[in-house]
């Protein structure tokens, strides 16, 4: 083998490993991990010239759908129904309302046309809530919150992309009708719900019907169904990134199988291409061009976290039922991440006059955004007493690892205050002779299921069932 090829690939693994431990140093400091990851690639600059926009690009919009499966298959519609509508308010006027306020200041800031001004402030003007989430670590943050901010984040980039994509179609072509955009705002989104939904249900029936030979590959067959709903909806000209949200929403509330080897290999995933396009975009930059626009950038970054951003906020949340102190953080917890950055990308591709000044710019803009709120996020919770203890996860994790063709699986039930089987013994709950309850997980303690093992609410069942019979056993417990 070519000694250079050999010496790539271990550059690769060895940057990875190197991830993963700055992560762990994130943790403790409080700031997201991306910030770290950035640091590597900028670090690297020294060692190896990379300007491959393309290719970045490419690897960052890979990146965002794994990063929005991953969120949308672990989120709960009873936690975000409730908060539906502040939600898509911040995702839309929010974010417009942001995009406008920066993008004024950057006009004057860095001597830019209008339109290039508000360029930059469409590129800023999501959110993202890997970062926010990293930030936070294992504060148990109130629901309503967390779920606000988890919502947020993954509709709020196809807002930011259309307005991207927009304004250097109005740069590149003066002659773009303005009047037109409203129009097709509605209907890219309204086909992005709708196909989100339809690619959701289709998943759902592939997935728990297809037998493969391993529970390893579910996963895969996962993240191919949520790249082609993405492809499939751009193709048509919808937001492919919103209907990836929707359709991982719709999956991952309702019925399917091999589901903790889909949500784990999933978020391994998520972290990798995270590692990957986060060092990639470091070594896009030099530090040098930061330097040159040290007070501009430290200006914008100012006016976007203390003025525009919670501007944007109180006004788009007008009229819902959020205290002061909850506005407030959720303000602050707007972090910047990896869309805009891939949002600045756009511009260097279609060749707009200025690209270079705009990405590092808002490369800029996010660092100092990821690194300041980022390292005040969690102090902010405890100081608006918006925190709790810290959340301590479970140690005991069960599944079932199929190494050949088998038409059997685990599932895990949650007894319910309502279920009625709570109170009996295990002996006298009817089970189909091809059922076996396998563990019972009670608080941090695994229980051995014997016939006198008596059911308790909060009770986590593992249960070995033949897959057509998931509904019915799963009924017998509601």
């Amino acid at each position: 083998m070519d000694i250079n090829i050999t010496i790539f690939i271990f550059l690769c693994a060895a940057l990875l490993m190197l991830g993963v431990i700055t992560t762990k140093f994130s943790n403790r400091l409080g700031v997201p991990s991306l910030v770290l990851y950035i640091l590597i690639g900028m670090g690297l600059t020294s060692y190896i010239y990379y300007d491959n926009a393309s290719i970045t690009q490419l690897v960052g919009i890979f990146a965002l759908i794994i990063i929005l499966f991953k969120g949308g298959i672990q989120a709960k519609w009873k936690h975000i129904k409730p908060i539906l509508g502040p939600s898509t308010s911040l995702a839309t006027f929010g974010v417009l309302i942001t995009a406008v306020l920066v993008g004024a200041c950057a006009k004057y800031i860095l001597d830019l046309t209008w339109a290039e001004g508000m360029l930059f402030g469409a590129i800023v003007g999501s959110t993202d809530a890997a970062a926010v989430f990293a930030a936070l670590g294992n504060k148990n943050i109130k629901t309503k919150l967390t779920s606000t901010l988890e919502a947020e984040s993954g509709t709020n980039d196809p807002m930011a992309v259309f307005l991207t994509v927009s304004l250097i179609e109005l740069i590149n072509e003066p002659s773009t009708s303005l009047w037109s955009l409203p129009l097709d705002f509605v209907l890219e989104m309204g086909l992005g719900l709708l196909l989100g939904l339809l690619f959701g249900f289709l998943s759902i029936k592939i997935i728990n019907n297809i037998n493969l030979d391993s529970s390893g590959l579910y996963p895969v067959l996962a993240l191919s169904l949520a790249i082609v709903t993405f492809s499939g909806t751009t193709l048509l000209h919808g937001s492919g990134f919103l209907a990836v949200y929707v359709m991982a929403l719709t999956v991952g509330n309702n019925d399917l199988t091999y589901r903790l080897s889909i949500v784990r290999f999933t978020d391994g995933f998520a972290w990798m291409m995270q590692i990957l396009m986060f060092i990639l975009l470091g070594l896009l930059v030099f530090p040098e061009h930061l330097l040159a626009i040290t007070w501009q950038g430290l200006v914008l970054s100012f006016i976007l976290m203390i003025i525009a951003r919670p501007i944007g906020v109180f006004l788009s949340m007008i009229g819902t039922k959020y205290t002061g102190k909850e506005k407030l953080f959720i303000s602050w917890a707007g972090l910047k991440g990896a869309v805009p950055i891939v949002l600045a990308t756009y511009p260097l591709i279609a060749g707009v006059e200025g690209s270079e000044l705009l990405f590092n710019a808002v490369f800029f803009v996010v660092f100092t955004s990821a690194l300041i709120q980022g390292a005040t996020l969690s102090p902010l919770a405890n100081k608006l007493n918006l925190a709790g203890p810290d959340q301590e996860q479970s140690p005991h994790i069960l599944e079932l690892v199929s190494m050949g063709r088998t038409s059997s699986e685990i599932i895990e039930v949650v007894l319910k205050e309502s279920s009625k089987v709570i109170g009996k013994e295990l002996k006298d709950v009817y089970l189909p002779s091809e059922v076996l309850i396998t563990a019972i997980v009670r608080g941090e303690q695994v229980v051995t299921p014997r016939g006198e093992t008596i059911l308790e609410n909060h009770d986590t069942l593992y249960v070995l069932i033949p897959k057509a019979k998931r509904q019915e056993v799963k009924k017998m417990f509601q």
